[in-house]
């Protein structure tokens, strides 16, 4: 039945169903997990590296799952990365337009809602089909302070504490409702509430937002251990001189550090030059299946 009706974007079924909509959302289920973590003090993205070889060259392949959007906001993307640099391109113009126009950063949700509006449009033309790709979007602006949204190819967009898309998500947002706690810092757990508050007599935080993402994302994949070339792990932050925000992409050596760190990547007599670092260390550096899903 489903044969009948999937031609044509345009065409609901029956059941009042979009099927092309629904083949999209399944295409973004088999690509590289993204989790997202809102705290307190920044939001942190983690993503899985699909395509991976000892011929490519890091240092140019490192853009594959995380790309800064403007100075203020920085996307995780989990789909066909084709559509996702096409999507990129338009937020990263849409960004600059509004900066020449207004002299200020684009809000969070108006950037997401502007990709949104493109990506209802191809649901509801014929001729065109969705984009086949879903995006966290972590930001700041004066208005809502630290923000993560996530959109889907139907154009629907929403805002959240904690999430993932991508491979297993499914496992991901269990562990995550376990394990997220409000007030958690980047770095470090969120306090313990007085007694009498909500939350008192649950399990204190464990983790900060780094060291949870980092967690989740290795129980969700199928390496034993991960690396940089497996991961990326971007920030987004508030500059201490000038309380502006700081986007920032890892390195491939920070991401080795920071899983040495919490125990997840490959010892250090594997990884040469990885050593140990305290997250504040690793915080306070510079400001980074099917082949064309990832």
């Amino acid at each position: 039945m489903a044969r009948r009706y999937d031609s044509r974007t345009t065409i609901f079924s029956p059941e009042g169903r979009l099927y092309q909509i629904e083949y999209a959302m399944e295409a973004i289920s088999h690509a590289g997990t993204v989790i997202g973590i809102l705290a307190k003090d920044g939001v942190v993205l983690a993503a899985e590296k699909r395509v991976t070889s000892k011929l490519l060259d890091r240092a140019e392949a490192s853009g594959e799952k995380i790309f800064t959007l403007n100075s203020n906001v920085v996307a995780g993307v989990a789909g066909i990365t084709a559509d996702a640099n096409s999507l990129v391109n338009y937020a990263r113009m849409a960004a600059q337009r509004h900066l020449f126009s207004f002299d200020e950063d684009i809000p969070v949700e108006q950037l997401a809602q502007k990709l949104c509006d493109l990506k209802q449009g191809y649901t509801q033309y014929g001729g065109l089909r969705p984009f086949g790709v879903s995006l966290l979007y972590a930001g700041h602006d004066p208005h809502h302070g630290f923000q993560l949204y996530h959109s889907d190819p139907s154009g629907n967009y929403s805002g959240w504490k904690a999430t993932c898309i991508g491979a297993n998500n499914g496992t991901a947002q269990s562990l995550l409702k376990q394990d997220y706690k409000d007030g958690m810092g980047l770095w470090e757990p969120a306090p313990k509430p007085a007694e009498g508050e909500p939350g008192a007599e649950g399990e204190p935080s464990k983790y900060g937002a780094v060291e949870l993402a980092a967690r989740v994302l290795s129980k969700t994949l199928d390496a034993t251990t991960l690396d940089s070339e497996k991961v990326e792990f971007a920030i987004i932050t508030l500059d201490r001189k000038t309380d502006l925000p700081k986007p920032r992409i890892f390195k491939p050596e920070e991401i080795d550090r920071l899983l040495a760190k919490y125990e997840l990547g490959k010892p250090s007599d594997e990884t040469p030059g990885t050593g140990t670092a305290t997250p504040a260390a690793v915080a306070a550096g510079s400001q980074g299946e099917r082949m064309d899903v990832s």
